[in-house]
């Protein structure tokens, strides 16, 4: 007997890596990733990077080193 869930898995995880993100942000500077070829949501503009999902989620890691909004740190320092 075959576990065909096990098979739907698979396929899903070979397809999550094959797709493509964008990393975007917002007015508050908060990133998040999109997928490719789809409209992104109205706040939301491209950030210019692009790739598999772990790649992008990296990229993020990297650049968004204060989670807090623009706004609060903007009245924090001032």
């Amino acid at each position: 007997m075959r576990n065909h869930s096990k098979e739907v898995r698979a396929v899903s995880d070979s397809a999550e890596q094959e797709r493509l993100y964008s990393v975007v942000f917002n007015h508050e500077e908060q990133y998040s990733i999109w997928p490719s070829g789809q409209d992104i949501p109205a706040g939301w503009q491209a950030e210019g990077t692009s790739g598999p999902k772990a790649d992008c989620l990296e990229h993020i890691e990297q650049v968004w080193t204060d989670m807090r909004p623009r706004s609060l740190r903007e009245s924090m320092a001032g």
